[in-house]
């Protein structure tokens, strides 16, 4: 999933470095999902720092042009992953299109923003993969348009086993930039947290699903 490890800690630190990473063990944060989480990811915040924005971009083609067939387009799911998209797909010079939740409840009632030709090769464009039901649901959509998915490019992955199952099973190609393994090792190293708080996370890492319950977090 993740192809080249010094560019994984290189994108974790500057993840890390502009706060669009967040870790705090004492005081979880509840994901839409329910989970409770002693980390927090804001890939958005990569937008308002322009030379972080330009690397992030960059390896990311890098990485789309090295593990993936040549895309017809790209297409973002909304809404994190749109303006990333936008940057790839400028740069590359290809066509961009997103990919809502859900179908708009007036006017045409898209789904899928922007035009496409069925039969066309799509590569997703993600800022973060969690439990990869929004990857997932985005690629339904895509499928049920007639296009073909060629995989997925991230920013960042937890890397939980859920979701690596899932698109196994969708036979869906998957790469991150970088990963929680190398985020955690970035957050040691500098200090961000203690031997102590890195027992925890690891505890949560291995079921996040049920972690803060049962006194976890105590």
């Amino acid at each position: 999933m993740i192809g080249d490890k010094d560019i994984a800690q290189k994108a974790a630190e500057f993840l890390m470095q502009i706060k669009a990473v967040q870790l705090n063990v004492a005081q979880p944060y509840q994901w839409s999902s329910g989970w409770l989480s002693p980390i927090y990811c804001d890939n958005r915040v990569i937008l308002s720092f322009p030379a972080i924005r330009t690397y992030i971009r960059d390896t990311m083609i890098k990485s789309i042009e090295k593990y993936f067939p040549k895309p017809d387009v790209i297409a973002g799911v909304a809404t994190g992953a749109i303006a990333i998209g936008v940057l790839v797909a400028d740069q590359m010079g290809l066509p961009f299109i997103y990919v809502r939740p859900e179908p708009k409840s007036h006017g045409k009632k898209n789904q899928i923003e922007g035009f496409v030709t069925q039969g066309q090769n799509v590569l997703v464009v993600e800022d973060l993969i969690s439990t990869g039901a929004s990857s997932l649901n985005a690629i339904q959509a895509l499928k049920e348009s007639g296009l073909k998915i060629i995989g997925v490019q991230s920013i960042f992955s937890y890397g939980f086993e859920q979701a690596n199952d899932l698109f196994e099973n969708k036979n869906i190609h998957v790469r991150s930039l970088s990963d929680y393994e190398h985020l955690i090792q970035v957050a040691l190293k500098i200090g961000y947290i203690n031997e102590s708080e890195l027992n925890l996370l690891d505890r949560w890492r291995v079921n996040p699903a049920v972690w803060g319950k049962n006194n976890a977090i105590k």
